[in-house]
């Protein structure tokens, strides 16, 4: 498709003519994918594929981080474009030529995806340069699956650091997705995914023969109690027009046949859309569990660990992204999602300081239907190469559109 503006016309026809690099680096991640917030080889991948570029380039201390900067022709604002680096302790089963080669680990969410659209879009904005008024800082973030790397990165400047440019006027993510047909963008303007918190609850009462129940305190019968109960107040406790998750996943108790135990472990994770929700349900958590605890005689431990905060797009970034995305995939390739999904997403923590959007990039693969192809975290997932052109020249119309003179 040709754009109508001429500041984004070509970009989509630039992209696919480097397309090659753009799959020779995703592949080469995919091969070696690491996990978490050390990324060494990866890193290593990002810094060599952007060296021939005008970039300044940053390296974290806490973490691999790589944030390359690029300086306009003329003065004026910073934009942000995200990248995610980080894998999944998976075991990949695709039979893919180029299938992970360590044992454990697998780019099952696409993150290697977003490197090299990013790549990709670092090379066509440095040959616009004379058409940006204004920075470009391009983040490449480990640690996005569960470990905080974008809060890391914020902790260490990332967003008042890198130049006089000053804080970023608007920050862009992009997050394939093995479910969308490939090519489409999906997005939406507010709540866009959930704040995600980790729940610990250890229920101890006192152990002893199960053929004599009443000479114990069993805490089995208390934390299934617990389970039914917390799903009731739930839904007793938070109107019924403000989505939560709440899902008691792993119990663990007891060694043997015939023995009560001491103590039982309840795991779960709760997910929210609005911070006022997530507070309330932690204090009706805490109370809940205690309260039928001290029914059965026992006592109850609640740890609630934190997790990424609400997902909230932009409204205005979001009306900027989708016209941007109409010039450049075509306006019936841009669909506005009807509701938020429940999943987590530590870009959060750049959008809760910075106005912008995130979105999600169709990437099934052809002859496979949408609706039954294994999701992302899936270890059989698989990626329409081809939707990284389309990724590339979106990242790239993003920050024109936003350093417009």
């Amino acid at each position: 498709m040709r754009s109508a503006d001429p500041l984004l016309a070509g970009l989509g026809e630039q992209a696919r003519r480097l397309q090659p690099r753009t799959v020779a680096l995703r592949r080469a991640l995919h091969r070696h994918p690491e996990v978490g917030l050390t990324l060494p080889r990866t890193r290593d991948a990002v810094v060599a594929e952007l060296a021939d570029l005008p970039l300044q380039l940053h390296h974290g201390l806490a973490t691999t981080s790589v944030v390359g900067v690029l300086e306009g022709k003329r003065p004026g604002s910073t934009v942000l474009l995200r990248a995610d680096m980080d894998a999944l302790p998976l075991q990949e089963d695709t039979g893919l030529p180029f299938r992970s080669q360590i044992d454990g680990a697998m780019h099952a969410c696409g993150h290697d995806t977003h490197v090299a659209m990013l790549a990709t879009a670092a090379r066509l904005l440095a040959g616009r340069r004379e058409q940006l008024t204004g920075r470009v800082l391009l983040m490449f973030q480990p640690g996005e699956e569960g470990c905080h790397g974008a809060r890391v990165m914020i902790d260490e400047g990332l967003l008042d650091r890198h130049g006089p440019g000053g804080r970023p006027v608007a920050a862009y993510a992009l997050h394939v997705s093995a479910t969308l047909p490939a090519g489409e963008l999906h997005t939406r303007a507010g709540s866009l995914m959930a704040a995600a918190d980790t729940i610990r609850v250890r229920v101890t009462g006192r152990g002893g023969h199960a053929s004599a129940p009443h000479d114990a305190l069993d805490p089995v019968p208390a934390a299934a109690a617990m389970v039914g109960a917390l799903q009731t107040a739930l839904t007793r406790r938070v109107d019924a027009h403000h989505p939560a998750v709440l899902t008691i996943a792993r119990i663990v108790a007891g060694t043997t046949n015939n023995v009560i135990p001491e103590s039982a472990l309840m795991e779960g994770t709760l997910r929210t859309l609005s911070e006022p929700v997530r507070a309330l349900l932690h204090e009706e958590i805490r109370r809940v569990c205690r309260h039928i605890a001290l029914a059965h005689g026992c006592s109850a431990a609640v740890e609630i660990e934190p997790g990424y905060p609400v997902t909230v797009n932009d409204e205005t970034a979001v009306r900027r992204m989708v016209g941007v995305a109409g010039e450049v995939l075509g306006r019936s390739r841009v669909v506005t999602m009807s509701s938020p999904i429940m999943g987590a997403e530590d870009f959060s923590y750049v959008l809760q300081k910075v106005p912008g959007a995130l979105a999600f990039l169709g990437a099934c693969p052809p002859n496979v239907d949408p609706a039954t192809a294994p999701p992302n975290h899936s270890n059989r997932v698989a990626f329409d190469e081809s939707a990284m052109a389309a990724g590339a020249a979106l990242y790239a119309a993003l920050a024109l559109d936003a350093l417009r003179r």
